[in-house]
């Protein structure tokens, strides 16, 4: 890693690394075309004063200043920017996968094609236990959606990406998987070391990163929040970095690596002590 960014490095560990600061400055000083993957979760712009339900009680939607609604042109203006910021770090064949929700990923596809990637999926999450919709006004929203997009490299050429097809068909009894998946809300159990307002079920990122990445692959996460990103590319033995200006998610990512090695550690002396 480069000095310049090693002065960003709040912690590093063997195939880990988090960084302390604007994503938006320090993916100018990444190295380029250096990364095999990314996941993005970034701002949905809904912390508007709305209201939801959590645990039977009625809660503001409000997030955190960094997800207070932009205009339409802001909104297309933001994604723009740091996503034209992580082409320069993907690598040629790399590619990059962004969840969001009707606020913002709209806006996304639109920006993924003006930066010159090509959308490979459009991936639906279907909620199996969403939140219900309290003003009865509208249906439940019960989906997110994850786009799947590889580099334009020139008029005639896309970036020929990895997808380890013959794993996700096992993986779905032997027929080819869809591009609808189920997954319930994100377990308490996955909170037990902190909660983040937009956290991922760490079962969605491990099958996005088992799908098109291989071991000993480089993952970033500009938006790296609890780090589920990481804590799934560290169960399967790639490489993670990890970028957020919150100090307090940082640590939460931590914790929860800290807590992941240690499970993973267990595992291997209890391996060797079967092996004895």
């Amino acid at each position: 890693m480069s000095t310049t960014i090693s002065k960003y490095t709040y912690f590093s560990d063997e195939n880990f690394t988090l960084l302390l600061g604007d994503s938006f400055k320090l993916l100018r000083i990444l190295e380029k075309e250096s990364i095999d993957m990314i996941f993005a979760d970034p701002p949905y712009f809904l912390s508007n004063g709305g209201i939801t339900v959590h645990s039977g009680k009625m809660v503001s939607v409000d997030k955190a200043e960094w997800d207070k609604g932009l205009s339409t042109s802001e909104k297309l203006a933001y994604n723009r920017k740091w996503i034209k910021l992580c082409k320069n770090a993907l690598k040629k064949d790399g590619t990059i996968w962004i969840s969001g929700t009707m606020h913002n990923i709209y806006y996304i596809g639109v920006a993924l094609e003006l930066e010159g990637f090509s959308i490979i999926n459009n991936i639906t999450w279907r909620k199996l236990n969403p939140p219900p919709n309290i003003s009865t006004r509208a249906f439940t929203h019960s989906t997110e959606t994850v786009l799947w997009a590889r580099k334009i490299i020139s008029p005639t050429k896309k970036g020929n990406h990895l997808f380890n097809y013959n794993l996700m068909k096992s993986e779905n009894g032997g027929k080819q998987m869809k591009d609808v998946w189920e997954y319930s809300l994100t377990k308490p159990s996955e909170k037990k070391m902190g909660k983040h307002p937009t956290q991922k079920p760490l079962a969605l990122l491990e099958r996005i990163i088992q799908s098109s990445t291989k071991p000993g692959d480089i993952i970033l996460d500009p938006f790296t929040g609890s780090g589920t990103t990481g804590i799934a590319a560290m169960i399967h033995n790639r490489k993670f970095i990890g970028i957020d200006f919150e100090k307090s998610y940082l640590d939460l990512t931590l914790r929860r690596y800290n807590s992941h090695k240690g499970d993973k550690n267990e595992e291997k002396f209890q391996q060797l002590a079967i092996d004895i």
